[in-house]
């Protein structure tokens, strides 16, 4: 059988191609204002990689902040249970799930099947989100697939006591006027938010193996400082995390009754 999940976030609009449970093909779009318009660039992008052909698309599985614009999905199922059914697929033992996006971060405690247990979301404050780093990139004149690196670059915890984007920016504008390192200053970014994250997970149980899938999975910066909040050995993150969304609803899809 073959499906496809498409995961039409607030940013970008991701779909995979799978068959007997593997990735075919993958495609990516920018959201922007025409959902709809997105979703099918997204689509015709991954068929093109996957090599089939639409009419061989027997189940089409939406999720996302515009699931509703889907138009095709056969079945739309919600953000967490597409995050939990992406984790046991990547990784088995997966118990905990977090994925940070652009515009919202998601965690949930789930079983060996990728049922949900518990869950938590954060979508009423970007310093949980990804465009906490993007703005915080701006401020530092750093690129942001540097910002993560520099992290690592750092030993120094420097903490940043705004709990709300606004205020914590004007912290760092701060320490770039007191001329400390911005290796350092990325640190105190990264462990800022990671702090989010955790209390999010810690509120449902921390229950390893954890999974971080999302955007964020692709900061090492952040899956440090993550890793680290939590006191956990390692953190399982697979080898596109920002497609896991998408993996969830095709999975979802394929098992449709």
């Amino acid at each position: 059988m073959i499906v496809a999940g498409i995961d039409c976030g607030s940013k970008n609009t991701r779909t995979v191609i799978m068959r007997e449970g593997k990735i075919l093909g993958k495609g990516t779009a920018l959201t922007g204002f025409d959902q709809a318009a997105a979703v099918r660039a997204s689509l015709e992008a991954a068929l093109v990689t996957a090599g089939v052909d639409e009419k061989d698309l027997e189940k089409i599985g939406g999720t996302g902040a515009g699931q509703e614009e889907i138009a095709m999905a056969s079945l739309k199922v919600n953000d967490i249970r597409a995050i939990a059914r992406a984790a046991v697929f990547f990784f088995p033992t997966a118990r905990t799930v977090a994925d940070v996006g652009a515009e919202k971060g998601r965690v949930a405690r789930i079983d060996a099947a990728g049922k949900v247990q518990d869950f938590a979301i954060n979508e009423t404050c970007a310093a949980g989100t990804g465009a906490f780093i993007e703005a915080m990139a701006r401020a530092l004149e750093v690129p942001l697939e540097g910002m993560g690196p520099l992290a690592l670059a750092s030993g120094r915890s420097i903490p940043l006591s705004a709990q709300c984007a606004i205020f914590a920016e004007s912290e760092v504008v701060g320490l770039i006027h007191a001329q400390v390192p911005r290796a350092d200053i990325c640190k105190a970014i990264h462990d800022a938010m990671a702090g989010r994250i955790a209390s999010m997970i810690r509120r449902i149980g921390v229950s390893e193996d954890v999974v971080m899938i999302g955007g964020l999975g692709l900061n090492p910066g952040f899956v440090e400082s993550l890793r680290g909040e939590l006191g956990v050995s390692t953190l399982l993150v697979p080898d596109d995390p920002a497609f896991g969304a998408a993996v969830g609803a095709a999975l979802a899809a394929r098992d449709e009754a």
